[in-house]
């Protein structure tokens, strides 16, 4: 209803009109002020206020007319009522042909919600360690073949080039991204500097030299990992990459929420950052299926969208308005903030573990995401037995964490990699990380750390009654 309806309403409850036309008039100032300003609230709303717009908002979509006769081949029609309802009755998605970010003619309230997400997105990212970003965009797809999308754009306006220079991490999709993309990775070694490793710049200008700039799409670096490693040094790669007129794109997979993560990026943007990519689901709690990608040059970022070939689902940005919407940037603040206290619980706690059981939490103060657990007590065992830990953690229901067995080697399309998931060619023990993502509770840490005692436990009885029996065995003999 508008004002006019509300006030129509006198000659049935015309004691009440007035404090519901109040309320009303509330509501719309609302409404029209983040429609105005285009930035996250600061308070959440409540879930009726949210619901609300979205149905007002999807009866701008073309198949929720009244009187609409569609003939074409895509109406946004749905066989299920449930589909229906889950997507607020809007499935016309977001974009055109030849834009992610254009407006949709038959989808006026789908392409609002995807320009606004993207405002809000790009005004809380400002707001938490990124003052300078000029540009944001939400796309339907996860981490991985966002960087892709991103590295075709590059490759369209630097056609001679087929090398991406990429400091090592071993994540299967940051690496498969490059050879989707039709490119040829050149990886860089890891080197152990202070608390972590992190790419060798040295050896990043050395191939630069070699391979010549014009020949470089890009060299892609990384910010969130898993422990040992950490963050790349972003400020002098970004050095060579405006020396030698290269791009530079980073990998920030779940780096949104530590903003000493995005104080990185910031400081690096002074140098050359040209994009950076962040999944929507690592970050802010929604369903998997789309990433953020952001940039400090309008024009670069919506070259990207021109890139995206065809209409993509709105599913991703709908899912992000809700929530910033719900919890608004105070909620997500607090969020942050309990994050980081509870990073610093679970290291605490798994200091804990090895005053009772041996082994070693790696010292990578750069690492603000991800802690890693040396299992070096068990050093003198096969690499199948750390696999083995891995899955009783796992019968646990402990998710998440992570179980390195030492020399592992991957072949993934042809590119070996020594000791896979240690980042590194040179000989590691065996180690577990865990992280302490947004939304983890103490509960969740105090379930891993009693879990991770109690296979602990087993595993070394198991190992001290192999050792006795060798050692019975032995005398025997």
């Amino acid at each position: 209803m508008d004002a006019n309806t509300i006030k129509a309403t006198k000659s049935f409850v015309q004691q009440y009109s007035d404090q519901a036309l109040q309320c009303f008039e509330s509501r719309r100032r609302k409404i029209l002020n983040l429609f105005n300003k285009k930035q996250c609230p600061d308070e959440g709303w409540r879930e009726d206020e949210i619901e609300v717009l979205l149905h007002e908002i999807s009866m701008m979509d073309s198949n929720n007319f009244l009187g609409s006769c569609g003939v074409g081949e895509r109406e946004a029609r749905f066989a299920s009522s449930i589909v229906a309802r889950r997507h607020f009755y809007m499935g016309h998605g977001i974009g055109r042909s030849g834009d992610i970010t254009e407006v949709q003619p038959k989808a006026a309230g789908s392409s609002l919600i995807g320009q606004l997400t993207n405002c809000m997105a790009l005004d809380l990212l400002r707001s938490i360690g990124l003052p300078s970003l000029k540009r944001c965009i939400v796309v339907p797809m996860a981490t991985g073949m966002s960087m892709l999308l991103c590295l075709r754009m590059f490759h369209s306006q630097r056609p001679r080039g087929k090398y991406v220079i990429w400091p090592r991490l071993d994540q299967k999709s940051c690496f498969k991204c490059i050879l989707a993309a039709g490119l040829e990775p050149v990886v860089i070694k890891n080197v152990n500097i202070d608390d972590g490793l992190m790419g060798c710049v040295e050896d990043i200008e050395s191939n630069i030299k070699s391979l010549g700039a014009e020949n470089i799409v890009c060299v892609l670096s990384t910010v969130s990992s898993f422990a040992p490693k950490v963050p790349d040094n972003l400020t002098d790669i970004g050095k060579l990459c405006k020396d030698y007129d290269i791009p530079h794109m980073v990998n920030n997979a779940y780096g949104i929420q530590c903003p000493a993560y995005l104080e990185t990026i910031e400081q690096a943007s002074k140098t050359r950052l040209d994009l950076f990519v962040s999944s929507t689901d690592k970050n802010f709690m929604v369903p998997v299926g789309g990433s953020v990608i952001c940039g400090f040059d309008s024009t670069i970022v919506d070259n990207v969208g021109k890139m995206y070939p065809g209409r993509g689902s709105a599913n991703p940005s709908l899912d992000l308005f809700i929530t910033l919407l719900n919890i608004g940037k105070k909620g997500y603040l607090e969020l942050l903030a309990q994050r980081e206290k509870l990073f610093i619980y679970l290291k605490s706690e798994l200091l804990t573990v090895t005053e009772d059981f041996g082994g070693e939490v790696l010292d990578t103060p750069s690492n603000r995401l991800s802690i890693g657990f040396s299992l070096n007590q068990f050093e003198s065992l096969h690499r199948k037995f750390f696999t083995e830990i891995g899955s009783m953690m796992f019968s646990k229901f402990v998710m998440g964490a992570r179980l390195v067995a030492p020399g592992e080697t991957k072949i993934i399309s042809g590119h070996e990699f020594k000791n896979w998931g240690s980042h590194t060619d040179e000989h590691t023990v065996g180690y577990l990380t865990a992280s302490a993502a947004i939304g983890v509770t103490k509960e969740d840490i105090d379930g891993f750390i009693k879990h991770f005692r109690h296979v602990l436990s087993k595993v070394s009885k198991h190992v001290n009654q192999k050792v006795v029996c060798e050692v019975y065995k032995n005398n025997a003999t």
